[in-house]
């Protein structure tokens, strides 16, 4: 796991001994946004239309981030209109690379080995961490957002007109509700686990781990009368919070020490994840070869020999 300064590729983990021994996440830097009509969107630059064929989806299937916009891509019908990548689940001293393994989707558009070419390809003089998933346009050939949670909200609505499958998972009438709930549901377990998972000082985990196991009971009263988090429809907090739970027990408990509870110990939250993991497509998204390969051999500070542990065997029936 590296990063690129000033356009050139570094291998560097994450310096905690500066944060306290804290997990600190920065914020993604490309932020346009692909629009119906080409305006620009809340942040970033003008001039990305949505159009069938023009954008192209690099992501990891190990990634709950990445996996979010794959998932909103599978609902939205977006597969033939928007081309896809996939990177290899091992992240070392590279970082993401298309080298070959099962799954991976090499990148057709700069034939590029490390995913950080396509970031420097973009911009030669970026500097930041190299992460999934990018949303990249083919006509101006350069990154249009690397921010997981916009391209979602692109994908729900820019390309109805296009030719994406009906549907709205981001309602005008739930999006105050559904801010409040990200912003519990990030801090707390999608960002929480990593938290936990990356932490280097005692009391920083054990507050951490806390706070996720704070959160999953949260969710588990919330689900107690509600099929989703907002009742009979899903939204997109729905995704965002899937992604995370399910990795939970492949990588979270024992990888990241989260490990208080089995997720399986949470009957409103356990039925709530299989309920949407037996959604139509939505299996088909999850691949627990990328998932456990990645976090448990790409950790060496955490996982130093990089054993892929065997199990565990579970029933996502419903």
């Amino acid at each position: 796991m590296g990063l690129l300064v000033d356009g050139v590729w570094q291998d560097k983990w994450y310096d905690t001994k500066a944060t306290g021994g804290r997990f600190v996440r920065k914020d993604s830097q490309f932020r346009s946004w692909v629009t119906k009509d080409g305006e620009a969107g809340p942040t970033g630059d003008a001039g990305f239309k949505a159009e069938a064929g023009r954008y192209h989806l690099y992501i990891s299937l190990a990634c709950p981030w990445a996996s979010r916009t794959l998932i909103m891509r599978k609902l939205k019908g977006l597969e033939d209109i928007i081309s896809l990548s996939i990177v290899n689940p091992y992240m070392l001293e590279n970082g993401w690379t298309f080298a070959p393994d099962q799954g991976v989707i090499a990148d057709p558009i700069l034939n590029a080995d490390y995913l950080y070419q396509v970031y420097t390809h973009a911009d030669p003089n970026y500097s930041g961490r190299v992460t999934v998933p990018v949303l990249y346009d083919k006509k101006t050939d350069t990154i249009v957002n690397n921010e997981s949670s916009e391209i979602m909200l692109m994908f729900n609505e820019a390309f109805d007109e296009v030719g994406a499958t009906p549907g709205d998972f981001y309602p005008e009438a739930l999006r105050d509700q559904i801010k409040e709930l990200d912003d519990y549901i990030y801090p707390n377990i999608n960002n929480g686990v990593y938290k936990a998972g990356f932490a280097t000082d005692q009391k920083v985990y054990e507050e951490e781990v806390a706070n996720v196991f704070a959160g999953l009971e949260k969710m588990d009263q919330i689900l107690a009368d509600k099929k989703y988090l907002l009742g009979d429809q899903l939204t997109t907090s729905d995704i965002r919070l899937f992604t995370t739970l399910i990795r939970f027990e492949h990588v979270y408990y024992g990888h990241f020490k989260c490990n208080i509870k089995h997720l399986t110990d949470f009957e409103n939250v356990w039925r709530y994840t299989r309920e949407i993991y037996n959604l139509p497509g939505i299996a088909e998204t999850v691949d627990f070869y990328h998932i456990q390969h990645h976090y448990y051999g790409s950790h060496p500070t955490i996982n130093p020999n990089g054993i892929v542990p065997a199990g565990p065997a579970i029933d996502f029936s419903i």
